[in-house]
């Protein structure tokens, strides 16, 4: 078995939407960001601090991506899941626990495998928790394809101990103050590894099926080349509207809903271009490389300073409190809320308008100034 399942259990909401993406993305070579470097080195701490509370041997990791505001975000992490640990024992007699357990879907889709943080089983009941250390975007753990691909795993070992009914799964993104579960019968998710993972992975595996673009395109391989996301965006952006007020509700909404997107992949196909033609030279027809503007800067600021002050000018120096992210990382989040808590507030954020799935309250704006906006 290879260092990488092809039909990896962590791309498999991209795959299982487009199916086709898992071929495509073949022809582009791994990249190992520094993210996901230090998510690793994240998880192996975890995974020591786990085993050194269950009183099993590891030995302490060492990694130069040791922050203390990592190893904080981790620190909450292994406290949830000790107080997991110590509810599962206090249920059930005989609880098993599995940190970083390998699985194996061999039995539903060939070349799929990988690895649950954490895995806590009891008389009758599978929890899953993964470890997300990302700061960007927020996981929900209802039908996370990722997630119940390591549930139907880990059933297909637990079965033959115990009578499992119920299948937890938990999502923990310290750093966004994240916490998210999802239960579903065990009958219920071995239909679903019937009737939608096996035969979408066998088509995804086989090169089958239709592109489809979406929010799972976020990180696939070949995004900035696809043409079907492409299309999907040029489509919406060679409309030719003359003026926003002739457009009816229902074409409005539809620019709303995709107009972030079509921004952002916009961005990401510039970003592509440009790295191309700077690192390997490629030549785009219609567009060259400059040199960027730039901003004047100071070729030495303690001789300017000295040369100002011998000119008169001694208001020359600015000082300001560092900000509440620099400040709560020098102090650390414990300390920090401790001792500065009470000094800081969060503000009404400006009144925004988003898609109806966004998961804030909605309000009313009855404001003076919203009023003579809407009469004007």
């Amino acid at each position: 078995m290879g260092a990488h399942a092809r039909f990896s259990p962590s791309s498999s909401n991209r795959y299982l939407n487009c199916p086709p993406a898992l071929w495509l993305e073949e022809q582009f070579e791994d990249e190992q960001s520094p993210y996901a470097a230090e998510g690793s080195a994240g998880h192996r701490m975890a995974e020591y601090l786990i085993n050194k509370h269950l009183k099993r041997r590891d030995k302490r990791p060492v990694s130069d991506y040791y922050s203390d505001e990592l190893l904080e975000a981790v620190d909450d992490y292994v406290l949830y899941v000790i107080g997991q640990i110590e509810e599962a024992k206090r249920i059930c007699s005989s609880p098993v626990f599995a940190v970083e357990q390998r699985v194996d879907l061999r039995e539903h889709v060939q070349e799929c495998f990988g690895t649950a943080d954490m895995v806590i089983i009891t008389d009758n009941r599978i929890q899953i928790i993964d470890l997300k250390l990302g700061k960007g975007v927020m996981v929900d753990a209802e039908e996370n394809n990722q997630l119940m691909i390591y549930g139907l795993g880990v059933l297909d070992l637990a079965e033959m101990l115990f009578d499992i009914e119920t299948v937890e799964l938990t999502i923990v993104q310290p750093r966004l103050d994240h916490f998210s579960s999802w239960e579903i019968s065990a009958e219920e998710l071995r239909s679903w590894g019937r009737e939608v993972l096996e035969p979408r992975a066998k088509m995804a595996l086989s090169g089958e099926g239709e592109f489809k673009a979406g929010d799972h395109c976020r990180f696939c391989k070949a995004r900035f080349q696809c043409r079907a996301r492409a299309e999907e965006f040029l489509k919406l952006a060679q409309q030719e509207f003359k003026a926003p007020d002739l457009l009816t509700d229902e074409e409005m909404a539809e620019v709303l809903s995709k107009a972030d997107a079509l921004k952002k992949w916009a961005e990401e196909v510039y970003a592509y271009a440009q790295n191309e033609a700077v690192v390997h030279h490629k030549e785009w027809p219609g567009f060259k490389l400059v040199l960027g503007r730039t901003n004047r800067k100071y070729t030495d600021e303690e001789e300017v300073a000295e040369v100002a002050k011998k000119a008169g000018y001694t208001d020359i120096f600015k000082s300001s409190l560092i900000g509440i992210t620099e400040m709560e990382r020098l102090m650390g989040k414990k300390n920090f809320k401790e001792i500065l808590g009470a000094y800081v507030y969060k503000p009404e954020g400006k009144v925004t308008l988003v898609p109806d799935s966004d998961k804030r309250e909605a309000v009313t704006v009855s404001t003076a100034e919203a009023d003579f906006k809407q009469e004007d």
